[in-house]
């Protein structure tokens, strides 16, 4: 009899593990036979026109409709949480909350925008604009994301919109065939982005966006020259006016200023590495070299043709996507400062805080600090410049001649000149503070007190 039961008991079992097994089998079927049939489904003509939306049609949204009807919400889903999960175990649950949440907008779908949108999707962001005039092209297979030989032909934004129906199918996709200047701003800009990329080559273009982006007081990040480069530890995101060593980024930066009056207050992604090549002779049908500008099918943009290695527009991207998904998800990061010292820089000023401790205190024995401290406070912490005026002014080599003015002293006089207690000043400024206790400037400069003590903070937490 017992024998018996065990039998009954194994077919049971077997029963409903089947039974649990089948069930997970159709629905993630059921997922997969709604992304081909978005993949597949035919477009209507005026989504591969310049102004086609590229939208979904109304049957297809009906198809994806019970699983967008909780847009924002994507987390309840087993399958996307599931999918999502090593960005949920880094972030949290609320912060990729806000992350599945937003809407970003991505202008200029090349070897930076396409990488740059495909990190995105992956990383859950729930509404995406793609915005490309442009068509795959056999020569961009090096550095695009996602592109085939199939693809060839197609344009930019239709093409990423099928191959992410297949990775991320539930994300709010709009594909726009379309270029962006002053007559589709309203059109592009106007859905309350989350963010704008700027991914765009063209300088009059990339112009336009980004002081319509500022008018509008939209979060914007600007991807400047990737190509010709090759070193991907020099790509750095900082303020356009740090940007130097960029040729794109300094005509945009002139332009900017001159045209609308904006200086700056808008990051860029940028290489410090000087370009390795430049743009390519241009040759027309017979051979002879002509003026590209006489080929232009669009005003304005660029004929010639300049060498791209493929994987720096992609760490571009990377590092675009990057930055907006910690921005959103409200995990703020520190970005490099750009700072173009050496060490010798970091021993002077080594050697002028030992020599002010002598002279103030007596001694140099509460210098708790080496060089390489010196580099973290001078450079992570006040960013090579003085406390008291952080603003963006002196870059490049005016910045090796500001350090002649500068010096490092204590915060509090209390205690010893240590990573966590130390401040940069010029060198009247130096003076001027060691008459003063931190009761004084707390109660007569509480901003500059908050500051202060908020960058001393971060110290503590870097060195505990």
């Amino acid at each position: 009899m017992s024998e018996r039961w065990k039998v009954v008991c194994l077919i049971g079992a077997g029963t409903v593990l089947g039974s649990v097994s089948t069930y997970a089998l159709l629905k993630l079927y059921s997922r997969w036979s709604d992304s081909i049939d978005i993949a597949k489904a035919p477009r209507t003509s005026d989504q591969t026109l310049v102004g086609g939306t590229g939208k979904l049609s109304s049957s297809q949204n009906h198809q994806t409709a019970e699983r967008k009807s909780s847009f924002g919400d994507f987390l309840s889903d087993e399958i996307i949480s599931e999918q999502l999960t090593r960005n949920i175990q880094f972030f949290g649950s609320e912060s990729q909350r806000k992350v599945s949440k937003s809407f970003v907008v991505i202008i200029g779908l090349g070897g930076v925008g396409s990488h740059a949108a495909s990190m995105l999707l992956r990383s859950g962001v729930g509404r995406l604009l793609l915005v490309d005039f442009d068509q795959v092209s056999l020569s961009s297979l090096n550095r695009h994301a996602v592109a085939t030989r199939d693809d060839v032909g197609t344009p930019k934004a239709i093409c990423l919109r099928k191959h992410f129906s297949f990775i991320f199918p539930e994300c709010e996709i709009d594909a726009r065939v379309q270029m962006y200047d002053t007559s589709t701003e309203e059109e592009i800009l106007g859905g309350n982005p989350d963010f704008v990329l700027d991914c765009i080559d063209n300088i009059d273009t990339k112009v336009a966006l980004l002081a319509a982006c500022v008018h509008r007081g939209l979060r914007v990040l600007s991807a400047t020259g990737a190509g010709a480069r090759a070193d991907p530890t020099r790509i750095r995101i900082a303020d356009l006016r740090e940007s130097t060593t960029d040729p794109l980024s300094r005509a945009v930066r002139h332009r900017l200023r001159r045209d609308h009056g904006i200086e700056g207050g808008i990051p860029v992604v940028f290489s410090l590495e000087k370009p390795k090549a430049k743009l390519l002779p241009f040759r027309g049908p017979n051979g002879v070299e002509e003026n590209p500008s006489d080929y232009q099918i669009v005003p304005g943009f660029r004929v010639r043709i300049i060498p791209v290695m493929g994987a720096i527009p992609a760490i571009f991207g990377q590092v675009m996507a990057s930055y907006v998904v910690t921005e959103v998800a409200g995990v703020g990061i520190q970005t490099e400062p750009v700072i173009n010292l050496d060490i010798d820089h970091y021993r002077i000023l080594h050697q002028r805080l030992l020599e002010h401790e002598e002279a103030v205190y007596g001694s140099a024995e509460q210098v708790l600090v080496d060089v390489e401290e010196v580099m973290y406070v001078v450079k992570e912490l006040w960013h090579g410049r003085s406390a008291r005026d952080q603003s963006v002014k002196e870059i490049g080599r005016k910045m090796w001649r500001s350090v002649n003015e500068l010096t490092i002293v204590r915060w509090d006089r209390a205690k010893p000149a240590c990573v966590t207690n130390l401040i940069l000043l010029k060198f009247r400024e130096a003076e001027e503070h060691e008459t003063k206790t931190l009761h004084d400037i707390k109660t007569n400069e509480p901003d500059f007190f908050r500051m202060v003590t908020a960058i001393l903070n971060r110290a503590q937490v870097d060195f505990p």
